[in-house]
């Protein structure tokens, strides 16, 4: 091997090895809530295992995001009813450097708040989205390079429910889902939608340089009122050579071509009576060119075949669950070493699924007391998910059963049942760490 050739291996390998170590979006690395890291812990507490544990000004479901020594995070400040962006050292848990992006109303129902987006991360600069439609990309030491409020251009997002929907930074691009309502409409005394403006759902992707809009394409649906909503985000896929944006909602999933947004094929749809009440919270995974969307309050989860194109039917399935057997309302599956695993929200059961046929594996009871909304995180052989009062459940992953290996009590002691202070935050793991969000602090996790 030449030295030139060498030199090109140890940078493609040193290049690998800095990719395998961050959390740059909601879901990780590889999108699908999954990450190559070693010798995280299975058993730990707030006073076991913990290499910091930092004070978060407020609660809200975002999820860290991780790169090199950097964490990002959103949080709502309720004394001063400020949005704001955080950056916490990775190593210390210092907090680095925040931003107020937005001010005024920080809450819209009794269930979450504005700050539930996640951050994305391109390693280059940062985006923080909230659920009023304003946006704000940073470099990574804390210099602002764009602000956007999508009110303006494209109207408020029209959810009943506040807008939860993450940002992704992929590909040179990034990229936002709206999916939501088509008229105005007044929620527990909030209006939602901007009337005069286009209402129709649809998929962005911006500049993130500038923030400046790349293309715009709608996504229509036959779905009515709530059902309309989604609450799930884009992921990003490679499926024959090319990228695609898997989207789910309105009674269906489609695929889009990530560089123009065009609807390359959509299977739906799973409301054959027409239920004006199925909003959509679980976002859509990809495994061995099956595509999985959960749709909601225990009906089926459902395997697309993937490599076809237009309007496709039932017959392109590879596989539809018996709710009886596994369902995820909130929670969106994860893939490890070519295993689905769907977190049933409400029975507090985890199964373990064949991605080509659907089959059952084993399916386990975590015995949580608590509900579970946020989505597995599998990481060293080893399933996380933490529950409304922040007890973090492990699971040995793979295997011909379920194997619940601990319950680690993270939480701060109350016990939320599904309000506003209940944990929805899901695990990001990343430089051998753990990093999960509690009620009132952010925890590094690691031997």
């Amino acid at each position: 091997m030449t030295a030139r050739r060498l030199f090109l291996t140890l940078a493609l390998a040193s290049t690998a090895s800095l990719q395998a170590g961050n959390w740059p979006n909601w879901r990780g690395p590889n999108q699908d809530g999954s990450a190559d890291e070693k010798g995280i812990p299975a058993k730990f507490s707030k006073t076991e295992g913990v290499k910091w544990a930092s004070p978060l000004p407020g609660l809200s479901a975002s999820v860290p995001v991780v790169w090199g020594d950097k964490v990002f995070i959103t949080a709502p400040i309720e004394a001063d009813k400020q949005l704001v962006g955080l950056c916490y050292d990775a190593k210390t848990g210092k907090e680095l450097w925040r931003s107020v992006i937005a001010e005024g109303g920080l809450q819209w129902d009794n269930k979450s708040n504005l700050a539930s987006p996640s951050a994305t991360t391109d390693g280059e600069r940062v985006v923080f989205l909230f659920a009023n439609a304003v946006a704000a990309c940073f470099d990574l030491n804390g210099k602002q390079q764009w602000k956007r409020d999508f009110t303006e251009t494209h109207g408020a997002f029209g959810t009943q429910w506040t807008y939860g929907s993450s940002p992704l930074l992929d590909g040179g691009k990034l990229y936002i889902q709206v999916l939501q309502r088509d008229a105005p409409f007044e929620f527990q005394g909030f209006k939602k939608g901007t009337p005069g403006k286009d209402m129709s759902s649809y998929i962005l992707a911006m500049d993130p340089a500038t923030g400046k809009d790349l293309w715009k394409v709608i996504r229509p649906s036959d779905a009515q009122m709530e059902t309309l909503e989604s609450f799930a985000s884009p992921v990003a896929v490679t499926f024959e050579g090319k990228r695609q944006l898997l989207i789910v909602g309105g009674d269906c999933i489609t695929g889009h071509d990530a560089a123009t947004g065009q609807e390359l094929w959509r299977w739906g749809n799973w409301n054959p009576d027409q239920n004006k009440n199925l909003r959509l919270v679980a976002s859509a995974v990809a495994v061995d060119g099956i595509a999985v969307a959960c749709s909601p309050k225990k009906r089926p989860v459902f395997g697309v075949k993937m490599g076809l194109h237009g309007k496709l039917s039932d017959s392109d399935l590879a596989w539809t669950s018996d709710p009886k057997e596994f369902t995820s309302d909130v929670s969106t599956p994860a893939v490890y070493e070519g295993k689905l695993y769907v977190l049933d929200s409400d029975k507090k059961v985890l199964s373990c699924i064949e991605p080509k046929t659907g089959k059952v594996v084993w399916t386990g009871e975590t015995g949580s007391k608590a509900k579970f909304e946020s989505s597995p995180t599998i990481v060293d052989g080893k399933v996380y998910m933490t529950n409304f009062w922040g007890d973090v459940y492990v699971v040995k992953a793979g295997g011909d059963k379920f194997e619940l290996l601990s319950i680690n009590e993270m939480g701060d002691g109350s016990k939320p049942n599904g309000d506003a202070k209940s944990c929805r935050s899901s695990i990001a793991a990343a430089n051998g760490c753990l990093f999960i969000r509690t009620q009132d602090k952010l925890y590094c996790v690691g031997k």
